[in-house]
């Protein structure tokens, strides 16, 4: 059973109904027992990182999920989830996330090109370091096949961790990975059979233990 974790943000009708829809086992939960009982955790979100972080904590969620993650259970972040897992984020102030990548979520602004954007709104095509094997998540996928993007801020000094990026300017960073622990800044929900595929590979997964 795939657990989305619920603490109040995020819109989990789309992900549910796009996980249901390639077949897999998926329960939104808040409930701690039920995310320790799952064998794979998902974690959404969208708005902003401080009230998020502030919510996961006070909830207690994120000692949870952070102490499931490190036993060896895959955990993907999307979006605001993903940003949610590197050690911190500099949007409006500076907030600490839940550490299980190394690496900061920075603005968008003085980065991209005058004239782009911000948020980043649209579809782009994903790029595999040359430096690193093709992650087990996008083994389905292809270098170039577009996903969909709704961002300001992106997560940076990351680069040993970095297993796609996306061109805006320049190349931002678009999924990285920790062990058993992966994130994707696109919506893989919203991006039709690419993004189906990601979360095939992701329902796939065995845990590490």
């Amino acid at each position: 059973m795939i657990a989305i974790v619920d603490y109040g943000v995020g819109n989990l009708f789309s992900l549910t109904s796009s996980l249901r829809a390639i077949g897999a086992d998926v329960t939104v939960t808040g409930q701690a027992e039920v995310l320790r009982q799952a064998e794979k955790l998902i974690l959404p979100g969208v708005g902003a990182f401080g009230d998020a972080a502030d919510l996961l904590r006070r909830s207690g969620l994120g000692r949870v999920v952070t102490e499931e993650a490190e036993k060896g259970k895959p955990f993907l972040g999307i979006c605001l989830g993903m940003q949610l897992l590197f050690d911190r984020s500099f949007e409006y102030g500076e907030h600490a996330g839940l550490g299980l990548i190394p690496g900061d979520v920075v603005g968008m602004a003085g980065v991209v090109p005058a004239g782009y954007k911000i948020p980043h709104i649209g579809w782009n095509a994903l790029h595999f370091p040359a430096s690193r094997p093709k992650s087990r998540l996008f083994q389905y996928v292809e270098e170039d096949q577009c996903v969909y993007f709704v961002h300001s801020y992106y997560a940076d000094r990351c680069a040993p961790y970095v297993t796609a990026t996306a061109e805006y300017g320049p190349e931002l960073t678009a999924a990285a990975e920790r062990d058993n622990v992966f994130g994707v800044q696109f919506h893989p929900e919203k991006s039709g059979d690419v993004g189906l595929a990601i979360l095939r590979a992701f329902c796939e997964m065995e845990d590490t233990i």
